[in-house]
């Protein structure tokens, strides 16, 4: 689904990514995990085009995806608040992306059923626009939009940031859902070691840039993290 050939990112003769193979089949849940400036969010920037690589490419079925925008109708992702259009209000938001994904508003109004649970009454009907939320009601707003239309790739940057414990078990049990579908392939970032492990079937761990860890989830795996980690 997703082939990483030496890829690598560098600004002011500094690397901060460089990623010589990497392959995520579909259906995998993925979890990358490291310390402040691994290179998490930039992998997940050149997957989605927001940066151009210093070198190597990125394909996602077969798409290059700096050379084409194929690749687009069925990936989603929240990285960040600036995802968000401020000005809207949530439902407004949730029916532009629908618009964008070939859903009418009968469509996201039903999708949005799903999840009165997650919102926990914070989000809709509160007639005041995004910019206006806390940044965990932001959060949920740009979470449950990424999963508008059904995409197959899913890419979540710090998805449990700012989120109260209760809503952080929730959006387990949601990325958990989407991972038992094997057409869906989630990728999930986080400094939350326990919870990554949670969501994920494959961990993979940056460290200045590089792969450093690349391990199959077990019972074993959250204390092999915190042991590599506790140095």
């Amino acid at each position: 689904m997703i082939h990483v050939e030496n890829i690598s990112k560098t600004y002011n003769g500094t690397t901060v990514l460089n990623i010589e193979s990497l392959t995520i089949p579909k259906g995998e849940s993925f979890g990358l995990v490291g310390n402040n400036g691994a290179g998490k969010t930039t992998f997940f920037s050149l997957l989605l085009d927001l940066i151009q690589p210093t070198t190597g490419k990125i394909t996602t079925n077969g798409i290059q995806v700096n050379l084409s925008e194929k690749w687009k109708p069925f990936t989603s992702a929240f990285l960040d608040e600036s995802f968000l259009i401020g000005y809207l209000t949530p439902e407004e938001y949730f029916y532009f992306i629908g618009e964008l994904r070939g859903q009418n508003k009968a469509d996201v109004d039903a999708f949005l059923e799903k999840y009165a649970e997650f919102f926990n009454g914070e989000v809709l009907k509160q007639k005041k626009y995004l910019r206006d939320f806390s940044k965990g009601n932001q959060k949920k707003a740009g979470i449950v939009a990424s999963l508008i239309g059904n995409p197959e790739v899913v890419i979540l940057d710090e998805p449990f940031a700012n989120l109260d414990p209760t809503t952080q078990i929730r959006l387990k049990k949601i990325i958990k859902e989407l991972a038992d579908d094997p057409n869906v392939t989630v990728l999930v970032s986080s400094h939350d070691l326990q919870h990554t492990v949670e969501v994920s079937n494959r961990i993979v761990a940056l460290e200045k840039g590089r792969i450093v860890k690349d391990i199959q989830t077990s019972t074993e795996t959250l204390q092999e993290l915190e042991l590599f980690f506790n140095v």
